[in-house]
């Protein structure tokens, strides 16, 4: 099993910032992706930014430019560092293990409102 921990939503103006961070424990091994999800009310969980354990980096258009995804593997956590948030950003973002086995793990999800 894997715990996740989201933490780091909440209340920002249009242009600022956030960084939500997911610390993960438990059975932390043979893991082939940590991404980040998210779903606005009465939208689909669409998929935001993601890391292979090999490095490789991908984000949902909507994103590209402003959301940086990274992961510190001593401390087994990632980050997403948010920049020039919308209001389209809005929603619960959720942190996501795949492991090679297409086990996959979710965190409880952490809120992020983009409001003036």
């Amino acid at each position: 099993q894997v715990q996740l921990v989201e933490s780091g939503g909440g209340l920002v103006q249009p242009g600022g910032s956030l960084r939500l961070s997911c610390a993960a424990s438990g059975s932390i091994r043979s893991i082939y992706a940590r991404r980040w999800y998210r779903q606005a009310p009465g939208k689909q969980r669409e998929l935001v930014a993601s890391i292979l354990t090999n490095g490789i980096i991908t984000y949902a258009d909507s994103v590209k430019g402003r959301f940086t995804i990274s992961r510190d593997n001593a401390k087994n956590t990632v980050d997403l560092q948010m920049n020039s948030l919308k209001a389209e950003d809005t929603a619960v973002y959720y942190c996501n293990i795949l492991k090679y086995s297409s086990t996959e793990y979710w965190g409880q999800g952490t809120q992020v409102t983009v409001s003036s």
